[in-house]
């Protein structure tokens, strides 16, 4: 369908949208999206072009012109690149690129971000599937395709982009300290198949030997441990401050009281005290990866 001038709809061949819908409880969003959209707009009227014009010379659909105009569609970083070009906007519009770069991703992704680039120090138990900032972009994939309700294509993507963009975290500038426990079962569960699970295993042993991540893993023959209730997260600030959660505990809600802080904080130490060592844990991942 594409949207014509008075707002009615006709049937025209356009080609894949190129861009994420937006999520309509995300005010702070889609305030940006629209703020976006309208400048393009102004753009395109200043430079003359009708919006199928406009769409021809970028080689997308009339519909999607509209959409992203309109502030209903986030348009991707090429999309805005080919507009600044075919509308002259000398950089002003590719470099709203950094407008819109966070909000393609879920809010909740990007809370969760930019709590993570905030840290200075990170703790996290897991039980049943990898931490997020562990996972290769294909078992993120396979992951993510075993929820229910299923995903469509355009959330599955984004919230696969915004879990890949977390991982910047590794590459930060000072780094932080990085520490994970991971159940035995979480490291053998084959998720994406023999192919993807070895790549992901490799992968936990290339982090494991950064500095500043230590990796640990959970024997499921030790059971007496409060990492048992579901995973643990705690991530600590410069400033002192911190923030955690808890699957079984206050509610499966963000926390930031020292007294609830310091229940996590003995509960995921006393954890990571009876996991195998970082060093043991690299031994028992590649004894799981020869298995493979």
């Amino acid at each position: 369908m594409s949207v014509v001038g008075d707002g009615t709809e006709r049937e025209d061949a356009g080609v894949d949208e190129p861009g994420w819908e937006v999520d309509p409880d995300d005010e702070p969003g889609a305030a940006v999206v629209a703020a976006v959209g309208r400048q393009i707009k102004a753009w395109r009227e200043a430079a003359g072009m009708r919006a199928a014009e406009f769409g021809t010379a970028m080689g997308y659909s009339e519909d999607l012109i509209y959409k992203v105009e309109g502030g209903r569609r986030i348009p991707r970083p090429e999309f805005m690149d080919g507009a600044d070009g075919v509308l002259g906007a000398e950089g002003k519009l590719a470099a709203m690129k950094a407008d819109i770069a966070e909000v393609r991703y879920p809010k909740k992704i990007r809370d969760l971000a930019r709590l993570e680039a905030r840290a200075v120090e990170l703790a996290a138990y897991g039980s049943h599937n990898l931490h997020g900032l562990l996972q290769t972009e294909e078992y993120a994939r396979a992951l993510l395709g075993t929820r229910r309700p299923v995903l469509s294509p355009d959330e599955l993507e984004r919230a696969l982009a915004g879990r890949m963009a977390r991982q910047s975290i590794f590459s930060r500038t000072p780094a932080l300290e990085l520490s994970f426990v991971q159940e035995e079962a979480s490291v053998r569960r084959p998720i994406g198949g023999a192919a993807v699970w070895r790549r992901q295993l490799e992968n936990l042993l290339r982090l494991g030997e950064l500095p500043f991540v230590d990796i640990q893993v959970m024997p499921t023959a030790r059971w007496d441990h409060p990492g048992t209730g579901g995973r643990i997260q705690v991530l600590k600030f410069a400033d002192g401050s911190a923030v955690g959660r808890a699957d079984d505990e206050f509610a499966g809600r963000p926390i930031s009281h020292p007294k609830q802080l310091r229940i996590l904080e003995l509960r995921y130490g006393i954890t990571q005290a009876r996991a195998l060592t970082p060093e043991e844990s690299q031994a028992f991942i590649e004894q799981v990866l020869g298995e493979t």
